[in-house]
């Protein structure tokens, strides 16, 4: 009779604790769709900000390289008086506007006096204006390094946005598999809870057996044993599925605030309908995706064409330097006819390196991470394609496995269902009903964790092909 109390008072306890965390577990519960989900962390995440960012670091780049052909006012102004003696009072201001090649317009004013003043910089009274052009023949006059850095500049900025679509889709893919193991944990939990349920029936019905003789004590013991060991996982699949809402309400923004998911919330499991309209990759089949339009290989690329440029650059410069300028002079420029032929001053000069070593090891260097590039972009492409293959393969294995699970499941129902109509009538033990129930919960669990890797291998598909559905 003591053990049949213990069994008793046992069964008490456990029935009242799995039939609250049950109760808690399944009622009471608000849903937070996938829908709603994915579009606080498009609408409100910092790193969609921060991706923003990169996006504006490029214009700044470009606005940056375009003050290389701003216009340009210089003002030089040098005097010097000692013991009431004016030895020199030098003025001069140009004002110069560079071209996108190798020419160079100049205007010129300088005003000069002295008594120690050097003959050549002698002008008249009111001063001598100048007007003219510098050209750079030879290196630079094809590219030169403001025209390279504003090239690399435009790039740069049609790098920044393969670069920014690339961070958002990692980031929804990483938001998107954070969902979907917080489903998988909740179904977990939730299989468990089932189950323990399910023990804790059997438990009742085997102490009223031991109470009239129709069941043995140890029985009682073996079915407890099953009760423990379900309370066990249970608890387990809690804690995954507390830690998994915690890395969910890492994607959970507004407003700059984080948010956190509260106890009564829980997912939903979204069609692949939904999925595929969130990640904007409904109707996309194998052959009809583009390659040259995935975002890394246009980074690539771009990365690439500014390789190019600075190759050009390089090779430009093993040219010798050779500028000449020509300027009309007069001291009326209000009369036009002033400026002529006459009057003017010019030059040229000329330089080269004679061996040219420093030129030829730089334009070796630009043509190896030229080569560097184009290696890294060919190994790229096929991975990439490599990938999109390996997605596609998984989803049309995945929905072949799914079937097939939900068949191995109905059928673990029937053989489960039929034990324990037997176990009730007397026909069958204990053993043989947990051994069915244990491989009808491993289906569960299997069927749980396909149907996931087939919202995922969604998910995987988005990521691979590098889409970003914010800016199509």
């Amino acid at each position: 009779m003591k053990i049949i109390k213990y069994i008793v008072c046992s069964y008490m306890l456990l029935f009242s604790f799995s039939s609250t965390a049950q109760t808690n577990l399944i009622e009471n519960k608000k849903v937070l769709s996938y829908e709603e989900y994915i579009g606080f962390v498009k609408k409100h995440h910092p790193i969609i900000k921060q991706a923003n960012l990169i996006l504006s670091n490029g214009e700044a780049k470009l606005l940056k390289s375009r003050g290389g052909f701003d216009p340009k006012i210089e003002v030089d102004y040098s005097a010097k008086d000692f013991k009431d003696l004016n030895y020199y009072d030098i003025f001069n201001a140009t004002f110069k506007v560079p071209t996108w090649y190798g020419v160079e317009f100049k205007a010129n004013y300088e005003e000069n006096s002295g008594v120690f003043l050097n003959a050549e910089r002698n002008v008249p009274e009111e001063g001598l204006y100048s007007a003219g052009v510098s050209v750079d023949a030879l290196e630079g006059f094809l590219i030169n390094d403001r025209m390279a850095t504003l090239k690399k500049a435009k790039l740069f900025l049609k790098q920044s946005k393969a670069d920014r679509n690339l961070v958002i889709n990692d980031l929804l893919f990483e938001a998107t598999k954070a969902y979907f193991e917080w489903i998988k944990a909740t179904n977990e939990e939730q299989i468990f809870s089932s189950f323990l349920g399910n023990a804790v029936t059997r438990f009742k019905a085997t102490v009223r057996g031991v109470e009239t003789g129709d069941k043995a004590a140890i029985d009682s013991v073996e079915s407890k044993i099953t009760i423990q060991n379900r309370a066990l996982n249970r608890e387990a699949a809690s804690l995954k599925r507390i830690q998994s809402t915690y890395k969910v309400s890492n994607y959970l923004w507004v407003n700059d605030i984080p948010l956190q998911i509260e106890e009564n919330i829980a997912p939903s499991k979204p069609s692949i309908l939904v999925i595929e309209s969130a990640l904007a990759i409904q109707g996309l089949s194998e052959n009809e995706f583009n390659l040259e339009n995935h975002p890394k290989l246009l980074s690539l690329g771009y990365k690439i064409d500014g390789l190019d440029v600075d190759r050009r650059l390089k090779l430009n410069k093993l040219l010798p330097k050779l500028n000449f300028n020509y300027n009309f002079i007069s001291s009326t420029p209000d009369q036009v006819d002033t400026f002529n032929s006459n009057e003017y001053k010019s030059g040229f000069s000329f330089s080269t390196p004679l061996f040219l070593r420093k030129e030829r090891g730089d334009l070796k260097v630009a043509k190896f991470k030229l080569q560097d590039a184009n290696f890294e972009r060919l190994s790229t492409e096929l991975k990439i394609r490599n990938k999109v293959n390996m997605a596609y393969a998984e989803i049309n294995s995945l929905n072949i496995q799914f079937k097939m699970v939900n068949e191995v499941l109905a059928n673990y129902k029937i053989m489960v269902k039929a034990e324990e109509r037997k176990f009730f009538l007397g026909e069958s033990s204990l053993f043989l009903v947990n051994s069915r129930e244990a491989k009808l919960i491993d289906a569960q669990l299997k069927q749980n964790k396909i149907q996931i890797k087939l919202l995922k291998s969604r998910a995987k598909l988005f990521h691979t092909l590098g889409i970003n559905p914010l800016y199509q």
